[in-house]
């Protein structure tokens, strides 16, 4: 055998050895068991109990903050003063106002629960 043929054939080995094995072929599944495995794959079940429970506890620190921390900020605001109705024009800044103090309120209520949680080990 020459040189040229050794090397010939050298080059359709490496050329073997590199080529892409193609994808192994699954096989059919059937549309329950990929639905089965989405719901596995993707967590949904997990998602929906955190999203329902992401949804009553905003509702409960809502609740919070306008029951009991909101009347604790009216006490310090004058009698006559109705801060919510407040308004230049068609632009009611009071109740704008009432719902950035709620939302910080919330957000540092919600700050607290993930520190504490994630202390305990909960995460």
């Amino acid at each position: 055998m020459s040189k040229e043929n050794e090397m010939l054939e050298e080059l359709i080995k490496i050329r073997e050895a590199l080529a892409p094995t193609p994808p192994p072929q699954e096989e059919r599944k059937g549309l329950i068991n990929e639905f089965k495995d989405f719901i596995k794959k993707y967590k949904v079940m997990g998602l929906a109990v955190a999203f329902i429970m992401g949804i009553y506890l905003g509702a409960l620190i809502k609740s919070l903050v306008d029951n009991l921390i909101m009347p604790i900020v009216e006490i310090f605001l004058p009698e006559d003063l109705n801060w919510e109705s407040l308004a230049l024009g068609p632009f009611r800044y009071g109740a704008f106002i009432g719902d950035l103090i709620t939302f910080v309120i919330v957000a540092f209520v919600i700050f607290l629960l993930v520190k504490f949680t994630t202390r305990i080990g909960i995460e």
